[in-house]
């Protein structure tokens, strides 16, 4: 395909001239990190509400309590740092028997695959089948990392020596509608992701 019509885009173009402009030995494009992150989230099931300020945090998990009706009733939540927004809507998460949500932070969102990484530090030593089956979850941009092995270096030079444990990913924000090998084992989870913009 001709310079000219690559800038001004006119003429048709055949498959032959668009294969003859990629080359086998050329690496393919790649999306950005925090686009893959939000195409494979939804396409797992996941719920997203972007951010771009604690205003609008607090605004959108508002709409999320109102949405699921979720208002008097007990919520899981390990993090201090989290309860001014159960304060904030009277939400019981002292002593709790059964909750009907979790609200915790993640260690990292992993692009390639749409999962949400935790540790001991958000669910402490609960599996994904002992949390509630309704998660909301505050995450950062800056916590979107490409791969799995970019999120444990991530955990190594956060915490230095201190480690946590149990840390595990969960992927599937829906039911899956045929049960195949990939599914076996997971738990699907209703999640609600407020992501915050800080880059």
């Amino acid at each position: 395909m001709s310079l000219f019509k690559k800038i001004f885009g006119t003429g048709e173009t055949t498959s032959g001239e668009e294969n003859a402009d990629k080359s086998a030995f050329l690496p393919t494009e790649q999306l950005p990190v925090d686009e893959m992150f939000t195409m494979n989230f939804r396409k797992n099931g996941g719920k997203f509400l972007y951010c771009d300020s604690i205003a609008d945090v607090n605004e959108q998990f508002l709409n999320v309590l109102v949405e699921n009706d979720w208002f008097e009733c007990e919520v899981l939540c390990f993090e201090p740092r989290l309860y001014h927004l159960l304060d904030d809507n009277k939400l019981t998460y002292q002593n709790t028997s059964s909750p009907r949500f979790i609200l915790a932070t993640c260690e990292s969102l992993v692009a390639d695959e749409g999962s949400i990484l935790f540790s001991s530090k958000q669910i402490k030593q609960n599996k994904p089948n002992e949390l509630p089956d309704n998660m909301v979850i505050f995450a950062t941009t800056s916590q979107i990392l490409e791969n799995k092995s970019e999120c444990l270096r991530h955990i190594k030079r956060k915490y230095d020596k201190d480690y946590p444990t149990n840390i595990t990913a969960i992927k599937y924000f829906e039911k899956a509608k045929d049960e195949d090998f990939l599914h076996y084992g997971s738990v699907a989870k209703n999640l609600y992701l407020l992501l915050l913009e800080d880059l």
